[in-house]
């Protein structure tokens, strides 16, 4: 019984695994002139897709398996993007329009005279990657303690998520907060001393970005089959109910939504050198909620459902948004609602609704009479 338990989350790493590698055999060992070659200029479409799915992931983690609804977790994801992209925009140096060798070119603009003190150590990338950890990570500990340490919960925590991005959106928004302003960070030259725009280079993020969801993953099934996990619904549950037993519901809350913000942030800082831009927009309340959307369009409390609802919602918004683009809100929100009145499990909850294949009945035990041949 217990092969066949571990069994199940191994066999969905693994197929998992599959299809983030179908991209780069497409890609390199499929002939250019064939059907299924993919091309290179659609790697980091996907690479963006992946980073989409690791996010979906994070949220599922604390909306799925704790019920803690959270329309703010675009701002974890932006700011991870935003660490990440500080340092992409010190390793452009002299390269930039003004040719300066520090300042990065907006600053230049602007007519700043030197680095603010936040952006000092982003040059190096042990110390971004750092910052892509704790920065979203320390935000998500301090919400996550002022709210859960208040009970706040439900709708009004909700809110309140929502009014946190809102608040980060109009501050990276001004120009004098050093963040580049409406435009963001972009102009992006290269990554760990590659051209950001090499093949090569967009592949490899692909192929780091497949690792970061295969772990996300793994950390989701982990939690799951643990005490913790248990815990967590029982929260999801009846919160009240299970700290009148003696567990502690905070460091439970706590812990999760702190790791789903440092996931979050993880996802970010992989999604910018993809898609080569950073912008307040990120911040956005409807990002936030178009991430809710995913997961429950895919099935919250799933393994797959997530990723699922990303790449779906994501593949229609890329099609949709080129096609007929003044329809895509409208259809955005009435597969919210139909996923909400007839599937209410998602897309993975219709797997439940398929009839199983029952075992035979086993035969009844001989009567002793019978057994004796009385």
């Amino acid at each position: 019984m217990a092969r066949a338990g571990l069994g199940r989350p191994a066999l969905l790493l693994v197929l998992v695994g599959c299809a983030v590698l179908l991209v780069p055999v497409l890609n390199r060992l499929v002939p250019e002139g064939s059907a299924f070659h993919l091309e290179d200029r659609l790697v980091p479409l996907f690479g963006k897709y992946l980073a989409y799915a690791v996010l979906a992931v994070a949220l599922d983690l604390v909306w799925g398996r704790a019920g803690i609804l959270s329309l703010g977790h675009g701002a974890f994801f932006a700011l991870g993007g935003y660490a990440m992209g500080m340092y992409l925009m010190r390793q452009i140096g002299p390269r930039g329009v003004y040719a300066h060798p520090v300042l990065p070119d907006f600053m230049v603009f602007l007519n700043w005279q030197e680095l603010p003190w936040y952006w000092y150590g982003f040059d190096r990338f042990p110390f971004a990657l750092a910052m892509v950890v704790l920065v979203p990570g320390a935000l998500g500990f301090v919400f996550g303690w002022l709210a859960f340490r208040s009970r706040v919960s439900g709708v009004y925590l909700s809110i309140i998520t929502q009014a946190l991005t809102y608040a980060l959106m109009l501050a990276f928004f001004r120009n004098d907060m050093g963040f580049g302003g409406n435009n963001g960070l972009t102009d992006f030259k290269d990554i760990l001393g590659f051209p950001i725009a090499s093949p090569d280079t967009r592949l490899g993020l692909y192929l780091a970005t497949g690792v970061l969801l295969l772990l996300a993953l793994a950390v989701a099934i982990h939690l799951r089959r643990s005490p913790l996990g248990r815990l967590l619904v029982a929260i999801r549950d009846g919160e009240a109910r299970a700290r009148f037993l003696g567990h502690d519901t905070l460091r439970a809350k706590l812990f999760v939504w702190t790791l789903s913000a440092v996931l979050a942030g993880l996802a970010g800082a992989l999604y910018v050198p993809q898609v080569g831009i950073i912008n307040p927009s990120e911040f956005s309340p409807a990002a936030s909620i178009e991430i809710a959307i995913w997961v429950a369009v895919g099935g919250r409390d799933t393994i797959l459902g997530p990723v699922l609802g990303a790449f779906l919602v994501n593949g229609m918004k890329t099609w949709l948004t080129g096609a007929a683009p003044e329809l895509w809100l409208f259809v955005l929100g009435g597969l919210f609602v139909l996923v909400t009145l007839v599937l209410p499990k998602g897309l993975v909850g219709i797997v439940e609704l398929l009839p199983r294949r029952r075992a035979p009945a086993a035969e009844p035990a001989p009567r002793p009479a019978e057994a004796t041949g009385g």
